[in-house]
């Protein structure tokens, strides 16, 4: 009999590239990409154990879980680290009146 590709495992490690790349948009697209490819993964592993002898690719869906629990790790501190700096700032309108005061402190100090 013939092995067959498994089902989605590509698309599950091109969400697991995509959550790293995504943990730089304030971690919001990293955790959206990183939870649906461990949720695939979880899927193509449970096929891929009733049948082992029956797909290949299955080092696709082992790497891609790998890759999104790390995107995932990473969008998670990066939006734990966004919202700090909203908090600590006050959002944009704080980050403004902070940069606005350290050029003031440059400019007195030339």
């Amino acid at each position: 009999m013939q092995k067959q590709q498994l089902p989605n495992s590509t698309l599950i490690l091109i969400f697991g590239i995509l959550s790293i790349i995504g943990c730089c948009c304030y971690g919001l697209v990293g955790i959206i990409f990183g939870i649906i490819a461990l949720v695939m993964a979880k899927r193509a592993t449970a096929i891929y154990n009733a049948n082992p002898e029956l797909y290949t690719g299955y080092n696709n869906v082992k790497t891609g879980k790998i890759l999104a629990i790390i995107g995932l790790v990473l969008s998670i501190l990066s939006l734990i680290g966004t919202i700090a700096s909203f908090i600590m700032y006050g959002g944009i309108e704080g980050m403004q009146e902070m940069q606005e005061e350290i050029l003031r402190e440059i400019q007195e100090n030339q």
